[in-house]
């Protein structure tokens, strides 16, 4: 078992920023996907970013729609992954969700792939 942990969200005017913070904890691996999703009210969950770690290397993904504004990044001291967010725009309210599966080389931007969830955390964007 994984157990994630979110931190983070809030309340922000647009153009504002916000860090969100990923613990994991339990059965990590080394080789891995580390996700943040999203999902607004009555709209589906949608990918916002990813961090690899597998035997290709490390990498990250980002949705189109981040891209530029979001910045991905992992503290493995700490086992925990953070979500910078800038230029918050209030399409971005929504709340987040991190996701963890174990993986030895494929990187996945599908919800339905990924096995560990947090609990998730608001984020609400002011115009």
């Amino acid at each position: 078992q994984v157990q994630l942990v979110e931190s983070g969200g809030g309340l922000v005017q647009a153009g504002g920023s916000l860090r969100l913070s990923c613990a994991a904890s339990g059965r990590t691996t080394s080789r891995y996907n580390m996700g943040w999703f999203r999902q607004a009210p009555g709209k589906e969950r949608e990918f916002v970013a990813v961090f690899s770690e597998t035997f290709s290397g490390s990498s990250v993904d980002y949705a189109g729609s981040v891209k530029g504004r979001f910045t991905i990044s992992r503290d493995n001291n700490k086992n925990t992954v953070y979500l910078q967010m800038n230029s918050l725009k209030p399409e971005d309210t929504a709340v987040y969700y991190c996701a963890f599966r174990a993986t030895d080389w494929a990187t996945s931007q599908r919800a339905t792939s990924y096995d560990y969830w947090g609990q998730g955390t608001q984020v609400t964007v002011s115009s």
